[in-house]
């Protein structure tokens, strides 16, 4: 598959990039600023952030797309494992 069709391909499903990517930084941004970012653990803030990146995927393209509803419960269920000290 070319990246061409790649990316046509995801635009159908998440929308147009620079409408996600503009939404995600501004859930980032209140994020950031927020009290207890800076006593977030990396792994705790990466989650976080990619978790607003799905989001902002489900607000700019096709709500009803599973997968972004999978992602969201991973990267918090990879959080959880190492709080439980479980190794994934």
């Amino acid at each position: 598959m070319s990246i061409e069709q790649t990316l046509a391909a995801r635009g159908a499903v998440y929308g147009r990039f620079e409408d996600q990517a503009a939404i995600a930084q501004r859930l980032k941004d209140v994020m950031h600023q927020a009290p207890g970012w800076s006593e977030l653990a990396p792994d705790q803030r990466e989650a976080l952030e990619m978790i607003q990146h799905k989001i902002a995927r489900v607000l700019n393209g096709n709500p009803d797309y599973i997968d972004s509803w999978h992602d969201i419960q991973g990267y918090a269920a990879l959080v959880e494992s190492r709080l439980k000290g479980e190794v994934l």
